[in-house]
């Protein structure tokens, strides 16, 4: 996958928001250019994003990036992430205080984008009427999930974000459960850090934003470790460290139970894998890091929830990716990359463990 990204406002007809050519390339370099052979060729209505092959990773901190959003989707990943901080029901997107400007907000470098570019890939031809489409085109019915990080006051900012989200709700973008079934779409909203689990819940027949479960407490006693697993209470041996490893996870405050975490309240099961999992010695991973990851892996499968890690070792890079791969094979989803163009160099055809 090559190319340059060019993000084009709409200025006549329709703009490509990915421009994927090699301008060194020496076979017919001037293809689809002005009075050249192919002139007018090559373009078609859902090109933004051809060639680019979806894989599982999540473009952590993706508001860093100079290009947010379309750096991410370039690469491939089919995760993005905002930190969002709501004054006067505006919401600003940055890392902290220090990193927010008045222009750039949820609106501006989320929502905004995401409708331009999902309205190129569903256009209105003579041909047909396209609806349906997600943002790859090679994958169109693969969601990219929207990642928004409260950094505010829970249910004041959770207000904030459902309204902005409207229009995207509108034009049928967004996955939604319905008060029975989990119905995907091009965008899955998730929500972290501050979100309130309660304000999430609180409608019944109706939610688009799904809460960000706390991987490490949904751990379950894999199946190797049935004999020797449990105390004499009946706990797992590893419960009092996971749950103390989410310990000021913001939005669960009142929640009693981690069977609340499925499909219908929740999307991703997320967890920091320095914190749950611990230092990996000598590039190994021990028995009992395994079955921490096993168990975790078990409790959201379960649940019908997406696995993802953050905070994973990045250093070296022989230990970055043999983690990736250890943690696709054994049933993860999803990883935070920094690196993106590192993770859409791997290859990430898996075959899943089934410890759970």
């Amino acid at each position: 996958m090559s190319g340059l990204i060019h993000v084009l406002e709409t200025v006549v007809g329709r703009a490509r928001l990915f421009w994927n050519v090699d301008f060194h390339e020496a076979y017919l370099p001037d293809w689809d250019m002005p009075g050249h052979i192919g002139e007018g060729l090559a373009s078609y209505p859902t090109d933004a994003t051809r060639d680019v092959l979806p894989i599982p990773c999540h473009s952590h901190n993706d508001y860093w990036r100079r290009v947010p959003l379309f750096d991410a989707l370039h690469w491939g990943c089919t995760g993005v992430e905002a930190d969002v901080w709501n004054f006067d029901d505006e919401l600003y997107v940055g890392h902290s205080l220090a990193a927010l400007t008045a222009n750039r907000t949820f609106s501006s470098l989320y929502v905004d984008p995401i409708i331009k570019l999902l309205d190129t890939m569903n256009p209105t031809t003579d041909f047909t009427k396209a609806a349906g489409q997600g943002v790859f085109d090679v994958d169109p019915k693969q969601t990219l999930v929207l990642l928004v990080d409260f950094k505010t006051n829970g249910a004041e900012t959770f207000s904030v974000v459902s309204q902005q989200l409207e229009r995207l709700r509108e034009r049928g973008y967004l996955s939604f459960w319905d008060g029975n079934t989990l119905n995907p779409r091009a965008v899955t909203v998730v929500g972290t850090g501050n979100t309130p689990f309660d304000v999430l819940v609180s409608n019944t027949t109706y939610r688009d934003i799904f809460f960000d479960a706390p991987l490490a407490e949904l751990w379950e006693l894999p199946r190797n470790l049935v004999a020797v697993g449990e105390l004499e209470n009946g706990t797992s041996l590893f419960a009092s460290s996971n749950a103390a490893s989410n310990q000021g996870k913001g939005g669960t405050e009142g929640v009693t139970s981690s069977d609340v975490f499925n499909t219908s309240t929740s999307y991703y099961a997320s967890t920091s894998f320095a914190h749950t999992v611990g230092h990996v010695w000598r590039g190994h991973l021990t028995p009992r890091q395994m079955d921490k990851i096993r168990g975790q892996i078990r409790g959201a499968k379960r649940r019908g929830l997406k696995v993802r890690y953050w905070d994973t070792p990045t250093w070296p890079i022989s230990l970055r990716n043999h983690i990736w791969h250890v943690l696709l094979k054994e049933g993860a989803d999803v990883l935070n990359v920094d690196n993106l163009r590192g993770a859409a160099m791997e290859d990430w055809r898996r075959r899943t463990h089934e410890w759970w």
